[in-house]
């Protein structure tokens, strides 16, 4: 951050408040095109009603008043459009085998009939459980799949300055992980592409719910210009490192002109079918061969989320820093608007777990992005927005708390 004497880093909300239905505060950053994604810049964040209700919890209570059955035709209905009569892909599932993506493809083969073709992009680094969840979506679901592995050379470099410039490490990954899909249908000529829920499910703008495709300006530019890795222009960072503009042509989106041409149907199945990520989980776990951690995840009590990359937990400790919203916060929102847990239950988890240092991997981690413990602790505490933290008896707090 260049000017430390600001009290809001990026222009969030100055009074920090928490919906009254779950455990979310109006400092949750909504989804935002990555590659556009540049240091300083003001985030959108969630929206809450005059009751003091967010947008997210919302939209829960909307779910509980539409038609699944209706909803579900529709999905049929589509699935016969594109459906393949000659045994060829006819859909493009994105994912890494974890809870929603396993559910998602086997879903759609074994009970839509349709023939998807999985796409992984792959993690920074593998834990032994994600590694064997990826393993188990094809040999335990029967499925195909095409695992890609970006440039590792690049891709930590990325994640170093991501890391440095915006506190946001899991951003070469979510780059990745959005432009595959749509390259691979491309590239194969599958016609459809589908996502598991719609992010906006979490804290976007409440309409955006009610659309059934991706926006593809998450995945497509215009031009070169346009592009920010990790909060550095593409054409400073090919000015300045070893790497060529071929070694991004993983990472650049699709052009514009060809994605609006193409004839690809970017879909959310979650628009079709109602989400619920425990029950993904209960699933993927059946028909998929997917397993939990063994243990609880370090930052929350749960053990079947985002478990499959060593970073994981660094992008959820870095959300804290930046949001004062941690892995435990986003857990509980979400299982309490699923009456899973009640609001009472997810604010003593939030207290509990949400503030746990991630230790387990912080060694890969540093060692991934080739920095030390002391630059960690450094860059981490360069982001912490004065209007969030205050530091009391040479430890940091949060001034707001649930």
């Amino acid at each position: 951050m260049k000017n430390l004497k600001r009290t809001n880093y990026l222009s969030l909300p100055e009074r920090v408040v928490f919906c009254k239905k779950c455990v979310i505060s109006n400092q949750r950053p909504s989804s935002v095109i990555e590659f556009k994604n540049k240091e300083e810049q003001a985030k959108p964040t969630i929206n809450f009603d005059n009751e003091g209700i967010c947008s997210a919890c919302r939209y829960q209570e909307i779910k509980e008043k539409i038609n699944w059955t209706e909803r579900e035709k529709e999905l049929i209905k589509l699935c016969d459009k594109y459906r393949s009569k000659t045994g060829d892909y006819d859909c493009v599932v994105p994912g890494s085998g974890g809870k929603d993506s396993g559910f998602t493809a086997h879903v759609l083969k074994y009970k839509y009939d349709m023939n998807p073709l999985t796409v992984t992009w792959a993690p920074h680094k593998y834990t032994d459980t994600g590694w064997k969840n990826l393993e188990n979506w094809m040999h335990v679901g029967g499925l195909d799949n095409f695992l890609f592995t970006p440039n590792g050379k690049l891709h930590s470099y990325l994640t170093r300055i991501a890391f440095l410039n915006l506190l946001h490490p899991f951003q070469p990954f979510i780059i990745g992980q959005r432009m595959i899909g749509p390259k691979i249908a491309s590239q194969f000529k599958i016609k459809l592409v589908f996502y598991g829920e719609n992010q906006a499910e979490y804290g976007n703008n409440l309409d955006d719910n009610f659309k059934k495709n991706m926006d593809q300006s998450f995945f497509s530019y215009s031009n070169l210009d346009e592009l920010s890795f990790g909060g550095e222009k593409i054409k400073d960072i090919l000015k300045n490192s070893q790497f060529k503009l071929s070694d991004f042509k993983s990472y650049l989106p699709l052009d514009k002109k060809s994605a609006n041409n193409t004839e690809i149907n970017y879909q959310y199945l979650g628009y079709y079918l109602k989400w619920d990520p425990q029950e993904c989980f209960y699933y993927a776990s059946k028909n998929t061969g997917f397993k939990p951690n063994t243990e609880r995840t370090e930052g929350s009590y749960s053990k079947y989320s985002s478990i499959d990359d060593k970073i994981d937990n660094f992008h959820y400790y870095t959300t804290l820093i930046k949001f004062g919203i941690g892995r435990a916060t986003s857990d509980a929102a979400q299982e309490i608007r699923n009456k899973k847990i009640t609001r009472e239950e997810g604010v003593v988890l939030v207290k509990k777990f949400d503030h746990e240092f991630p230790k387990k991997y912080f060694g890969d981690f540093l060692e991934y992005i080739n920095i030390t413990e002391s630059q960690f602790f450094e860059t981490i505490d360069k982001f912490r927005s004065p209007h969030l933290w205050i530091k009391k008896n040479n430890l940091w707090e949060l001034k707001n708390k649930i």
